[in-house]
C-alpha cells in the first residue's frame, strides 16, 4: 500500500500526504494534515470530492478507508474557529443540502436568493453558502488567503496591468476585511474549488460564467446587484433538501437563472451605480457614482441604497 497518496489544497498552496495506508486510523490522517498545514487537529475542516463537501472525520478510531477517502483524492483543508461546533443560529447551521451528484434529480422547485450579510465579504460568504448550505462569514478570511497566495505565486499572470495595482499591493489589499471581491477573485475561487461560478448580473440581465472554459462538471449561482452578492439555491416544492450545486449540462437551470436576471432588471432590483444618483437609505446621504457609493459603504457600514431623481 506504499502507493497511497493524497493531495491537499490549503490556503498556502498544494501539498502531498504519503506514508499512510487505507487501514490507518482517521486520527493518524488528522495528525498528518495538522503537521503539513499547521492547523490544530481540533480546528481541521476537511472537504473532498466534486463539488467539495465536508468529510466527517469525527470518529478518529475509524479507518481512512471507511471514511470514504481513497488514494489519489484531493482534500481541501480549512481552519474553522473554535465556535464552529458550538451553538449557532439556524442560518449558520444550515438546511439539509444536496451536494452529491448522484442525488441530483429533476425535482420541481424555485430558484431563490439567500440574503447574506452586507459586510464587505458578501462574495466570499455567498461562495461558502453554495458549498456548505449555511451562512458562515468566517469563511471569508480563508478565501482571501487563497486568492492572495494564488496572485503572489504568479506575478506574470497577475501583473500590475491586470490587477490595476502592483502585485504585492493587491495581495495586501485583498487580505483586508474591508476589501470587496469581484471578477478576479471569482475566477481564482472557481479554479480552487473546481466549480463553474455563474453570476447573474441584475443590472444588465446577463450571466457571467467564471471557469466556463475549464470544463468543470458542476455549476453554482450567485446574483449581483452592482454592490452586493447573494447566493442562489433551488427551493424544492416538496419542502425537502435545498440544492445549490447543479450539473453544467443542466440547461434548464441556466435558463431559469437567465429568466431571473431579466426579472431582476425589469423590476429594477439592482443598483446602477454608474448611471444614477444614489441615496443611502440609512443616513439619507446622496451619492454619485460607484466610487462614492463604495467609499461611503466602507466608511459607514451602510449598505442600503436606492436610486433618486435629481
Amino acid at each position: 500500500m506504499a502507493g497511497f497518496v493524497l493531495r491537499v489544497k490549503t490556503k498556502s498552496g498544494q501539498k502531498v500526504v504519503n506514508g499512510l495506508i487505507p487501514q490507518d486510523k482517521v486520527s493518524e490522517l488528522k495528525s498528518k494534515l495538522a503537521e503539513i498545514t499547521g492547523i490544530p487537529v481540533k480546528a481541521l475542516h476537511v472537504l473532498g470530492g466534486f463539488p467539495p463537501k465536508a468529510i466527517n472525520l469525527n470518529d478518529e478510531t475509524a479507518t481512512i478507508e471507511k471514511s470514504g477517502i481513497v488514494s489519489g483524492d484531493t482534500l481541501i483543508v480549512e481552519e474553522k474557529p473554535p465556535q464552529y461546533n458550538g451553538e449557532r443560529n439556524p442560518d449558520e447551521i444550515g438546511r439539509s443540502h444536496i451536494v452529491n451528484s448522484e442525488k441530483f434529480v429533476d425535482t420541481p422547485g424555485v430558484l431563490m436568493k439567500k440574503v447574506v450579510p452586507a459586510d464587505n465579504s458578501c462574495l466570499f460568504t455567498s461562495v461558502g453558502y453554495v458549498l456548505n448550505g449555511k451562512v458562515d462569514p468566517s469563511c471569508a478570511s480563508f478565501m482571501r488567503e487563497i486568492i492572495a497566495n494564488a496572485v503572489a505565486a504568479d506575478p506574470e499572470e497577475y501583473s500590475e496591468a491586470f490587477l490595476g495595482r502592483p502585485n504585492h499591493e493587491y495581495c495586501e489589499w485583498i487580505l483586508k476585511p474591508t476589501s470587496w471581491g469581484g471578477a478576479i477573485e471569482l475566477s481564482i475561487l472557481s479554479h480552487f474549488y473546481g466549480l463553474e461560478i455563474a453570476v447573474i448580473d441584475s443590472i444588465n440581465a446577463i450571466i457571467n460564467r467564471f471557469g466556463e472554459d475549464q470544463h468543470h462538471a458542476q455549476r453554482v449561482f450567485l446574483i449581483f446587484d452592482g454592490i452586493h452578492y447573494d447566493p442562489l439555491y433551488l427551493e424544492p416544492l416538496d419542502g425537502g433538501s435545498i440544492q445549490t450545486v447543479f450539473p453544467v449540462e443542466d440547461e434548464n437551470m441556466l435558463l431559469e437563472a437567465a429568466e431571473l436576471a431579466r426579472e431582476a432588471k425589469s423590476s429594477r432590483q439592482f443598483i446602477d451605480v454608474e448611471k444614477f444618483t444614489l441615496m443611502c437609505i440609512d443616513c439619507k446621504t446622496k451619492l454619485s457614482g460607484q466610487t462614492a457609493a463604495q467609499q461611503h459603504a466602507k466608511e459607514t457600514g451602510h449598505m442600503n441604497f436606492r436610486e433618486v431623481v435629481v
